[in-house]
């Protein structure tokens, strides 16, 4: 029976600790929010806490024989395991929805950065994933408020998304020209004694390292025909390099202008800016925003 009870009390416990709003509310305003005194501070340590993790997983590799050493990076690695693992078990307690956080950016690479250590006992090298923690240092931007960076990083993201069917067609472009220089240089290369170029394979692997100009020169012609074929694809390469570069930029510039131009609309009754792009009222007098005259009419007329 006094077993029974000891459960029965233990069962107690653990469903008012589940259920304790006032405790959730105050681990939520540490955790999760940086606008007060004690998040802040949180956040800061937890960003030393991942540099120096990250740290002691590089010089792991480093310090190999160093007994003392390993040993006191092993200690350190293992504290800041523990305090890692009780950081993502409260963020879904004190989550007003653990699910949601746990299928989040955030929450995903928290689970990603606290389960190599364990993931070691069972795969050999599985810890050195700790580098993943590298990931949460996008928590600075919360910390110490620069989320116009992140504004910027969504408008290049965006960008990139919207120009990617033409940098997908130049893609398929790249590819059929790497293959048929690639053959062209076996057929002219292969024949030769002792020739690098074995096979169409091979040759291919060669024209993507020439036409990217990373040049390992592993592999190199003998023939004048092929050094010719080395150097058109050389300077090939170089115009080669620009055209993605060009399609992203004049993405980001008519993006730019639109978003220039969203942000001059102006309301046809009371003359107010800055609306937003998706707005079909005025926020400050109501009117509607989509009349038969559009919004640059009312642009040119405000600048007249």
């Amino acid at each position: 029976m006094a077993k029974f009870g000891t459960i029965a009390r233990l069962k107690a416990r653990w469903h008012a600790f589940m259920h304790n709003e006032k405790l959730k509310q105050k681990l939520y305003t540490i955790i999760f929010e940086s606008d007060t005194p004690e998040g802040k501070l949180f956040d800061t340590l937890l960003i030393v806490f991942i540099i120096l993790s990250i740290l002691i997983t590089m010089f792991d590799t480093l310090f190999v024989h160093v007994r003392w050493l390993m040993t006191t990076m092993v200690v350190l690695e293992y504290l800041f395991t523990v305090f890692f693992t009780f950081e993502y078990l409260a963020r879904l307690y004190c989550s007003p929805n653990p699910r949601e956080y746990a299928l989040s950016f955030f929450g995903i690479i928290d689970l990603l950065a606290t389960l190599p250590p364990y993931l070691g006992y069972f795969f050999h090298g599985a810890r050195f994933m700790m580098v993943l923690r590298s990931f949460r240092l996008i928590r600075i931007f919360r910390v110490f408020k620069l989320f116009s960076f992140l504004q910027e990083g969504h408008m290049l993201l965006e960008s990139l998304r919207q120009s990617m069917r033409k940098i997908s067609v130049f893609f398929l472009f790249v590819v059929i020209m790497v293959i048929s220089i690639g053959t062209l240089m076996f057929m002219v290369e292969g024949d030769q004694p002792g020739t690098q170029f074995t096979n169409i394979p091979t040759s291919i692997y060669w024209a993507i390292v020439t036409m990217t100009t990373v040049g390992y020169g592993d592999i190199t012609p003998v023939t004048p025909i092929g050094r010719f074929l080395s150097a058109v694809v050389m300077l090939f390469g170089y115009t080669i390099l620009a055209v993605p570069t060009g399609i992203v930029s004049a993405q980001m510039i008519r993006d730019g202008r639109k978003d220039h131009a969203d942000k001059m609309r102006v309301c046809p009754n009371c003359g107010k800016r800055g609306h937003l792009p998706d707005a079909h009222f005025c926020d400050k007098c109501g009117c509607d925003l989509e009349d038969d005259d559009g919004p640059d009419k009312h642009i040119s007329e405000n600048k007249k």
